[in-house]
């Protein structure tokens, strides 16, 4: 066999045949199938590799798996029990001369254990046909839908009592154990998060319809509806009870929110879960947010050079407030805890009012607000102040009040890191007016304002170039300086046929120099702060986006997506 899987890899531009041969070898003294650990090796390139491969097989090859428009008969044909266990997608069934038959798919032709169950447990005639190892498990997610094996095993009986779902702490918090355990609740929601942890999820959505339940993950900022098994509507009750005691909540209590955290071993990592649970007329609603316990560092930011060398002077400074401003969902807070961790060393002391604490800092104290005690971002702010702070942070100004405090601290001494609510940087200035801030204080406080926004980053793998015309960039408010190629998204295996993989900010930073200062302190007109801030070397969000577009890092339609429409401008 060895030489059967070494041609095809040979043909298929493996540079390590060597390496390819030791995998081969272990795989024959551990007697089972070589194409996963092949694959998993990383020594061929999967497509071709496989295509290589089935044309020697004589076998039919799949480039693309469209989703079935009645895709009932093909899970009746396969049950997902022997389909996800097995690895074998059904793909069609076809009749000639009276006789039905099944197309089905495989990407691993001699697991033997597989072919041996298809022929035994499914009642039509087989014809087989191969295609790729991520092609076949991303078609088995869309026409069974996520831990399908595991929820027809429960829905013969087995598993309803509250008392199961209730598991110990070791089990509950590691979710990445693959074993052929009876099925379970606490297995079955432990599949819909290790999925949502593969696809890169921020946040898992458990909603209950009328007659379903609807889970969604939020994926690059756009949620995705997940293929869910039918009838899991009878698992309503018993999925969201699981989370709720993996949060440590109430599962009496359904009339309320409720708030908890869970937190998960994954892959080696610890994954902290914030999880909230909202009472709808369907019944309760459930959203994970999944944070990972990342170090934070100023360099994975991406800034461009020109906003980098401005944040790097800001955190240097002895005292001053520097706000943080944009929408829910920005990226504020990863920025808070970057720059905190740029200026956390044994020599100062660091404190913070968040609500919540989204994640933990070493060397830094961290308060948690809890408002039905009291303990609010004003009454934790006074309190610190008496402790000898350094820096400190506020994860968000909400009032006057707490404004105020900020704003004293400053003025004593302080470095001040928090958040605002404001559609751009140059917004910043009328919020805290609003709020009732003088401007003056405003003035002699603040040192920075700075906007942020998220925008999806091109798949590396698969992104198009594309032509833009002089009188298009002109239109666009592109500048002539900056040069480059642009692209566009493509799809592929990589990134879900999205055409994206990840997100990147675009920044823009508004510098309170004296001549900004005397402005506002004088309540000027928006206009001429902006005419200033120019002067002062204020690049606009859109501009910056720009940037990252001729990088190659984005589209045009991305960064006009989250900045407006304003030609050259930046706000939002």
């Amino acid at each position: 066999m060895s030489q059967l899987l070494i041609e095809p890899a040979r043909r298929a531009g493996c540079e390590d045949l060597a390496a390819l041969d030791e995998v081969l070898r272990m795989a024959v003294q551990r007697q089972r199938s070589p194409i996963d650990d092949v694959l998993d090796a990383g020594v061929v390139d999967e497509e071709r590799y496989m295509r290589e491969l089935a044309h020697d097989l004589g076998m039919e090859w799949l480039d693309v798996i469209p989703a079935p428009e009645v895709p009932l008969p093909l899970r009746e044909a396969c049950g997902p029990r022997i389909a996800l266990r097995h690895r074998l997608l059904p793909v069609e069934i076809t009749e000639m001369n009276g006789t039905k038959r099944l197309k089905l798919a495989t990407f691993d032709p001699f697991n033997l254990v597989a072919r041996q169950a298809a022929a035994q447990e499914l009642a039509l005639p087989i014809d087989w046909c191969m295609t790729s190892r991520k092609r076949l498990h991303e078609a088995l997610r869309r026409l069974y839908g996520v831990g399908a094996d595991t929820f027809e095993q429960i829905l013969e009986g087995r598993d309803f009592d509250y008392d199961h779902l209730d598991a110990g702490e070791d089990e509950a918090n590691i979710i990445d154990q693959d074993d052929d355990e009876e099925a379970s609740v606490v297995k079955f929601v432990n599949q819909i998060i290790r999925e949502a942890l593969d696809q890169r999820a921020t946040d898992i959505h458990v909603e209950p319809l009328s007659t379903n339940l609807r889970i969604r993950y939020r994926i690059d900022g756009r949620l995705i509806e997940v293929a869910v098994p039918e009838n899991i509507k009878a698992l309503q009750s018993s999925v969201i009870a699981r989370l709720k005691i993996m949060a440590r909540l109430d599962i009496a209590e359904r009339r309320v929110p409720q708030d908890g955290r869970i937190n998960l071993q994954f892959e080696g990592q610890t994954i902290d879960v914030r999880v909230a649970t909202v009472p709808t007329v369907e019944g309760e609603s459930v959203s994970l947010r999944l944070l990972n316990q990342e170090k934070f560092n100023i360099a994975k930011l991406g800034m461009e050079p020109f906003v980098q060398k401005k944040i790097e002077a800001l955190l240097h400074l002895p005292n001053g407030i520097i706000l943080i401003t944009g929408p829910t969902g920005s990226g504020k807070s990863t920025s808070l805890y970057s720059f905190l961790s740029e200026v956390n060393d044994p020599e100062r002391r660091i404190v913070t009012v968040e609500d919540p604490v989204e994640n933990k800092l070493t060397g830094v104290m961290q308060i948690a607000v809890k408002s039905e005690i009291g303990l609010t971002f004003a009454n934790a702010l006074r309190s610190i102040l008496r402790a000898d702070p350094n820096i400190v942070m506020i994860g968000e100004i909400r009032d006057l009040e707490t404004a105020e405090i900020a704003i004293r601290a400053s003025l004593t001494g302080h470095l001040v890191f928090s958040t605002l609510h404001t559609n751009d940087a140059m917004g910043g200035i009328s919020r805290l007016v609003d709020m009732g801030v003088e401007p003056f204080l405003v003035s002699a406080a603040v040192r920075a304002f700075l906007a942020q926004r998220l925008v999806r980053k091109l798949c590396m793998n698969c992104r198009v170039p594309r032509e833009v015309s002089h009188v298009d960039r002109r239109n666009l408010g592109i500048p002539d300086e900056l040069q480059g190629t642009i692209y566009s998204p493509g799809g592929c295996d990589r990134c879900r046929g999205t055409g994206f993989s990840g997100r990147l900010a675009i920044y823009e930073v508004v510098l309170l120099t004296p001549a900004m200062q005397e402005l506002v302190a004088h309540g000027a007109p928006a206009p001429k702060m902006r005419d200033q801030a120019l002067r002062d070397g204020f690049v606009p969000m859109r501009t910056y986006g720009w940037h990252k577009v001729m990088k190659g890092l984005t589209t045009i339609e991305e960064v006009i997506s989250v900045t407006s429409s304003d030609i050259g401008g930046g706000e939002d």
